[in-house]
């Protein structure tokens, strides 16, 4: 089972910037822990939905022939917390690739209003230079991923193109 914390894309500009959606909903369980008679969205599901939305953006860059995985966190800054009933905005920008890795820079939107601020670390895995090898099959950008991604990029009549 894949968990996906952003609910479709928005926009998506190949090798720029991709905007997410995630309605935020009583029906998800976590919230009812998080905190008993006082539900917020963790801060944790909210960088893992940045890192799915920018991962993605970087991923598409080369086809999704490579594996990509989050490297590393930079910066994590929340500036409001997220309740039932809010609606935010992924918005991941490219700030730059190179063969091994990308950074990417995020903002976390409800509305006009700044959540957060999220610059992350990609690292091009098949691309490392520690030797080590990993498995020939791509196990990030699966056939069954890829083919989930698409329902994610269906809105009304129009398609976003990955």
């Amino acid at each position: 089972m894949r968990w996906i914390w952003f609910d479709r894309f928005e926009e998506f500009v190949p090798g720029r910037r991709a905007v997410a959606v995630k309605n935020v909903t009583l029906a998800e369980d976590h919230l009812h822990d998080h905190f008993p008679g006082f539900p917020v969205q963790p801060a944790s599901l909210m960088i893992e939905g940045m890192a799915q939305t920018a991962g993605i953006l970087v991923g598409h860059m080369r086809d999704f022939t490579e594996k990509v995985i989050l490297a590393k966190i930079k910066k994590a800054t929340f500036h409001q917390i997220v309740r039932p009933g809010d609606q935010i905005w992924y918005h991941a920008f490219i700030e730059q690739v190179t063969d091994a890795a990308a950074i990417t820079h995020g903002e976390i939107r409800r509305g006009e209003e700044l959540v957060g601020e999220i610059d992350l670390v990609f690292s091009h895995i098949d691309q490392n230079m520690s030797g080590l090898e990993f498995p020939e099959e791509n196990f990030v950008f699966t056939e069954e991923f890829m083919s989930l991604l698409k329902t994610y990029t269906q809105r009304d009549s129009e398609r976003i193109t990955l």
